[in-house]
């Protein structure tokens, strides 16, 4: 099977060296291999999507030196094989409909004790279950954000353990006990009302779409992948290989946001500096 990555930026702001490290890095990694590097505009986020941001990206990655085949995937193509899986999970009594908003679940949430930390998953707080109800067979499909109850999920796959090979900063074969996911992960979002999907079930559909055999990404999104192994395996899908790599921090010792226009590979570009600049700046 031939050596695949991406690089899959969302068009909601500037590129900074961050990205740029895990593009080059991805590039590369794909590059040496012999296999190949593709580009993924991950849009589903409508609301904050900008078409000049879109731009900026090719423009950004091409002075960087990076190509690609096209064309290039758009998430927001892809609304109807989000739906249709969502469907098929739905059918399964997989899904449930909620109406929670972030301050409901954190009204909901208690620590069990004084000092006590709250549950942190993929998403944030883990959800406490206040919308969990099991739909009746034949209930249509709602128009609502919908959760997976990761009870039922867990049960049906059974006990076999999940697991995904890591390349990154810590080489080594990751096993997953599913029953651990409920304490973990919990009920994530699927679906958000406003998207009709959620990062989590997109990337890991777009992954398959597109062949991807290794996912290169940071490693803030490691403890993610778990839930990403997990959706693999109710959906019929691979599971990649998975390298999370370090990630490029600001003076203070804080990971890069889009916010942080001062690191814009395009502020670089137009203060004369050069892609082999950017590639020392992230150690590359």
């Amino acid at each position: 099977m031939q050596f695949r990555t991406r690089f899959a930026p969302s068009p909601t702001g500037p590129l900074h060296l961050g990205h740029a490290y895990s593009a080059m890095l991805a590039h590369d990694m794909a590059r040496a291999a012999g296999g190949e590097f593709l580009l993924r505009i991950e849009d589903i986020d409508q609301s904050r999507a900008r078409p000049l941001w879109e731009t900026q990206i090719y423009d950004d990655l091409h002075w960087l030196g990076l190509s690609w085949p096209e064309p290039v995937m758009r998430q927001s193509d892809r609304l109807p094989a989000y739906r249709t899986a969502l469907q098929g999970l739905w059918d399964r009594g997989l899904l449930y409909p909620c109406s929670c908003n972030r301050r409901d679940i954190l009204a909901a949430l208690t620590a069990p004790q004084e000092g006590a930390e709250l549950p942190i998953g993929p998403d944030g707080p883990v959800y406490p279950g206040t919308c969990r109800q099991v739909p009746a067979p034949g209930t249509p499909f709602p128009d609502q954000a919908l959760r997976l109850d990761i009870a039922l999920a867990v049960a049906e796959i059974g006990p076999e353990p999940l697991h995904f090979l890591e390349t990154g900063q810590h080489q080594q074969q990751v096993d997953i006990d599913p029953k651990s996911l409920i304490a973990t992960v919990g009920d994530v979002v699927l679906a958000r009302r406003d998207m009709g999907t959620s990062y989590h079930l997109s990337v890991v559909l777009d992954d398959a779409a597109q062949g991807i055999t290794h996912v290169i990404r940071g490693a803030d999104l490691f403890e993610a992948t778990p839930l990403h192994a997990l959706l693999q395996r109710l959906l019929g899908l691979p599971t990649p290989t998975y390298h999370h790599h370090r990630l490029i921090r600001d003076d203070a010792g804080k990971r890069l946001a889009k916010r942080d226009d001062a690191r814009a590979i395009a502020k670089y570009r137009t203060e004369g500096a050069t892609p082999q600049d950017i590639r020392r700046m992230v150690g590359l």
